[in-house]
């Protein structure tokens, strides 16, 4: 297919611009940089953090409308075209595009800062603290999480294979709307918005995961685990990608995602069994079960009497990191789920995308807080002295095989960066394509384009330092994506009306 696919140059140059106008300054005064992405973090958590939370609820109850009511048997391909991909392929790439190795970063120490922290006004430490540490890593990967993927899924999904639209582009969410006036300049901002949010999305996940992946290689190898060992795994996850390039949708991604979907299956199951088994499955039991009866009221809750701010450094952050990432991944996910009902899309994707996240935070977050509260390892002492990295590091070691267990744990971090990396760079050449048929693929070039380009934000945020920072590039790439779902929900909602109801 090459020299099929024309490039939609005024996308591309665009984007470029616009990375190189926000990492050349931010890398040119890091420490102005940094404070001044601080600052932008506060105004935007405090002012609008609430938005966020309506968001969220209004998209599980739009996303539960459409599955449930008469639009939910809508099969989002043409007449007779049946599912491209089996179940177990299409639910492996789904999630290792949607949760990519920030998960891995975040499930075994997130508990430890609610611990010291508590929502809800908790004392530090209390009975009440361990027991919402162990459950609000959950909640904040969970269904809501994925109701901010799904939603463009759908979207996208509908009018590119329903309607035929003729290129994967953001845009094509708002078809409706729009009126197959994609390329104007309305069109052309969506996409930008999209464009930024991804690169923003993406390069945060990254600047989380590779940390991660970096201390474990540090402490199997005895090297610092420094900037140098960051870039080198960024490296390796670029060069790895160009592999899965060549290999192509099927034969790259797919096989990819498969093979790091069992892999990380068989470290919990080991984690589960050599680790204190009746604790994680009791703790475990006890987080559904307080999530569910309080999740109406964590999803609401906008912390107005306690001044904690966990719902500004928290579930606003990872709200807004959803939003900013919800669009590649809905790019994505459609692409794979051609052939399947607005229904099956819909609970497949809240219910294994929430499950395959439930099972980390469920089996390695509470081993690494049964090792905290048994005094076994001192997890927050090496999360404030040494930082997330180290405490991870920390958690895994003390397995039987702990060098073993942290080179396969290194392995899947580095496999879902690379799944992370081809997906995102696969949307990105997607929405820089002028035409693209369904089912055609974007050029191996041009994807590999965005690979390189995706490395640089992640570099540079690292280079800047600190976590609040990378928070910071989510929350405020997300914030325009958020008035767009509102015109994506809308678009669709008479876009279904206008095709199937019948005439008055």
């Amino acid at each position: 297919m090459s020299g099929r696919h024309t490039i939609d140059r005024v996308s591309f140059a665009t984007c470029v611009a616009v990375i190189l106008l926000v990492c050349l300054p931010l890398a040119r005064y890091p420490e102005t940089g940094g404070q001044v992405l601080l600052d932008l973090y506060d105004w935007i958590a405090h002012e609008l953090g609430y938005l966020y939370l309506l968001g969220g609820m209004a998209t599980l109850l739009f996303l539960a409308w459409l599955a449930l009511g008469r639009f939910g048997t809508v099969v989002l391909a043409a007449a007779g075209e049946g599912p491209e991909f089996s179940r177990t392929s299409w639910a492996a790439m789904l999630f290792c595009a949607g949760i990519g190795a920030g998960l891995l970063a975040w499930a075994p120490i997130e508990w430890a800062y609610y611990l010291d922290a508590p929502p809800f006004g908790f004392e530090p430490r209390s009975v009440a603290a361990v027991e919402w540490a162990a459950t609000y890593g959950i909640f904040h990967w969970g269904f809501t999480a994925w109701a901010f993927y799904c939603l463009p899924t759908v979207a996208l999904a509908y009018a590119y294979y329903v309607k035929r639209t003729r290129g994967l582009k953001f845009s094509n969410s708002c078809l409706y709307l729009l009126g197959g006036r994609e390329n104007t300049r309305a069109g052309r901002l969506i996409d930008l918005c999209f464009m930024i949010g991804l690169i923003g999305g993406a390069g945060s996940s990254l600047g989380f995961s590779t940390p991660m992946i970096s201390a474990l290689l540090g402490r199997l190898t005895g090297l610092t685990a420094g900037f140098g060992m960051e870039f080198g795994v960024i490296t390796a996850s670029v060069a790895l990608f160009s592999v899965s390039v060549w290999l192509g949708l099927r034969r790259g991604i797919k096989r990819l995602s498969e093979f790091n979907l069992w892999l990380a299956l068989a470290l919990l199951a080991f984690v589960l069994l050599a680790g204190p088994t009746l604790f994680l499955l009791k703790t475990s039991l006890n987080s559904v079960g307080l999530m569910l009866d309080n999740f109406i009221r964590m999803n609401s809750w906008t912390d107005a009497f306690t001044g904690s701010e966990f719902v500004e450094n928290w579930t606003i952050f990872y709200w807004a990191w959803w939003i900013a990432y919800g669009p590649f991944v809905g790019l994505f996910v459609t692409r794979i789920s051609r052939g399947r009902t607005i229904r099956e899309v819909v609970f497949g994707m809240l219910g294994y995308g929430t499950l395959g996240c439930a099972l980390f935070y469920m089996i390695i977050g509470n081993f690494g807080l049964h090792l905290e509260l048994s005094g076994a390892v001192a997890v927050s002492e090496t999360l404030q002295e040494q930082g997330a990295a180290q405490a991870t590091a920390s958690i895994l070691d003390a397995l039987p095989l702990g060098g073993v267990v942290m080179a396969l744990y290194a392995l899947v971090g580095l496999v879902f960066s690379v799944t992370t990396y081809d997906s995102a760079s696969y949307i990105l050449a997607s929405s820089a394509t002028a035409n693209l048929p369904a089912g055609d693929d974007p050029e191996r070039w041009h994807r590999v384009f965005w690979a390189l380009a995706l490395a640089v934000l992640p570099l540079t945020l690292l280079f800047i330092g600190g976590l609040k920072v990378v928070q910071t590039a989510t929350l405020v790439v997300s914030l325009p994506l958020l008035l767009i779902a509102v015109l994506m929900a809308y678009s669709l909602a008479r876009q279904l009306a206008a095709d199937h109801d019948p005439p008055a």
